[in-house]
C-alpha cells in the first residue's frame, strides 16, 4: 500500500527549498541605511523606524515596563 504522505522532515526540506526560487521580501527593523542599501539592489523592503524603548536606558525601560508603556 503506497504512501502519499510525506514525513514532516520531508516536507519541511520541501518547504524551505520552495523559499530559495521566490523573490527576497525583506522587513527591516531599525537603521534605515540598511533599508536603503538593499533597495538601492532593487530588492522589496519594508522599513520599520524603531528604537530601544527609553533610548536603551535599562532603568528607564524598567520604570516604563512598570506603567506598562
Amino acid at each position: 500500500m503506497p504512501h502519499t504522505e510525506q514525513p514532516s522532515t520531508a516536507r519541511a526540506a520541501s518547504s524551505a527549498a520552495s523559499l530559495l526560487t521566490q523573490p527576497v521580501r525583506v522587513i527591516n527593523i531599525g537603521l534605515e541605511s540598511f533599508a536603503d542599501e538593499l533597495r538601492a539592489q532593487g530588492v522589496p523592503v519594508t522599513h520599520v523606524q524603531w528604537s530601544p524603548p527609553a533610548g536603551g536606558d535599562p532603568k528607564m525601560a524598567a520604570l516604563l515596563a512598570k506603567l506598562g508603556m
